[in-house]
């Protein structure tokens, strides 16, 4: 196959799936993108919009798992679009481990590794593969790569990544790896297109921060330090999960309160950051909305943005300096209030924040004399999915013959 230009993205949650098609033969063109929530949860419900975001697709119906829901997608699908022109599907995979340090096609060799590779990420993991096997059984000839969330981390020096943990837990994997790469590389991308090689290239902050939130000190176009670990709990403050966390509590959990394992899991990553701190809600639109008569919601802010700003410090010291700040993600994108309080204090790194630019969400919103830059660059982790699935399509890496269902 010369050419990969239609190219369709999947990225599985446990209860979700969000999808969109681009054409990528002249430009970059998202041609549809939506989403399936509620699979395994009774009633479905299905949607998606077009280029001009006008709703193109609205169903309710029980989807009792991935296999079904993805069903449902491509009998839709090919109502408006011919599948049989479809090049490739790129998955967004959030662990590779220390195997996968790059996209891949997703044969049946691969498949098993990766299905031994659970256990680093189980509750990601084994829904994202189950839609690669569905899709493999829906459209066996169809090839289908996974791009992973923590190959850009992969570039971390042996001090970030490694934990003080005995050497024969290490060798199992129990190290940093680092989530949110697909994103970080998204936005490096645009970085390189829109300054001069040698700032592109230089001291750099990512700040995904959404309800998913993370940080990414980036030198020379490589991962230096990250702020999530061996999980995606880990780190800064986020809608439902915990952050950085003492250990010692979860053995306070377990031992102490006699907590079944699942119980705790469910609790740090579902039942804690901004929705426990709040006790009404996970989302940083909801908080700032109630911010000025709910103290619960005020005092989530203001943890959010402390946390926010020590692990920022924390990594302009693991850069020696910074040049630039970049701001993505729903939170980062959209919350000027939040940028502000994240910035303000830190003019002693570098930032200094111009009020008016910021408010209106402007790409550049330091002021022209501040010593590091702080930008606003919406992210595109869909459009990276595609641009890799596409390179590796194109490449001639990998042989494209069609196998038999896995």
């Amino acid at each position: 196959m010369a050419e990969a230009d239609k190219i369709l993205t999947i990225n599985s949650g446990s209860t979700s799936l969000k999808f969109a098609l681009f054409g990528m033969a002249s430009s970059e063109q998202r041609l549809l993108s939506g989403e399936i929530q509620r699979i395994g949860a009774g009633e479905g419900l299905c949607e998606a919009k077009d280029t001009q975001g006008a709703t193109i697709w609205q169903e309710r119906l029980p989807l009792p798992d991935h296999r079904a829901a993805l069903g449902r997608f491509f009998s839709w699908l090919g109502s408006v679009y011919p599948t049989e022109d479809l090049d490739a599907v790129g998955h967004r995979l959030v662990h590779g481990g220390a195997v996968f340090g790059a996209p891949h096609l997703l044969t049946s060799p691969v498949l098993q590794k990766l299905q031994d590779l659970c256990s680093l990420a189980p509750e990601h993991l084994p829904h994202e593969l189950e839609a690669v096997r569905s899709i493999r059984k829906l459209k066996p000839g169809l090839p289908q790569v996974g791009c992973f969330d923590t190959a850009f981390h992969r570039s971390m020096p042996f001090a970030a990544r490694t934990y003080a943990l005995p050497l024969s837990l290490r060798k199992e994997g129990l190290v940093r790896y680092g989530f949110h790469g697909i994103s970080c590389e998204y936005l490096l991308s645009v970085l390189q297109k829109i300054l001069p090689p040698e700032r592109a290239r230089g001291r750099i902050v990512l700040a995904h921060l959404g309800g998913g939130a993370s940080m990414t000190a980036v030198r020379g176009g490589k991962s230096v330090d990250t702020t999530m670990g061996f999980t995606p709990t880990s780190g800064l403050v986020m809608g439902t999960r915990c952050g950085d966390l003492d250990p010692g509590v979860v053995l306070y959990l377990l031992r102490e309160r006699g907590l079944r394992l699942t119980t705790v899991a469910r609790l740090l990553s579902e039942e804690s950051g901004l929705l426990a701190l709040s006790e009404s809600s996970g989302d940083m639109r909801d908080l700032l909305r109630a911010e000025a008569s709910d103290e619960k919601a005020a005092a989530a802010i203001e943890v959010f943005c402390y946390q926010a700003r020590k692990f920022l410090g924390s990594l302009v010291a693991a850069l020696g300096g910074v040049d630039l700040l970049v701001f993505s993600g729903g939170i980062g994108e959209h919350a000027p209030e939040i940028r502000q309080r994240i910035c303000s204090p830190l003019g002693f790194l570098g930032f200094q924040l111009d009020p008016e630019r910021n408010r209106k969400n402007e790409p550049v919103i330091s002021t022209d004399e501040s010593p590091a830059e702080i930008r606003v660059v919406p992210t595109d982790e869909e459009l990276m999915i595609a641009r890799q699935t596409r390179s590796l399509v194109r490449s001639g890496r990998a042989s494209l013959e069609p196998e038999a269902p896995a």
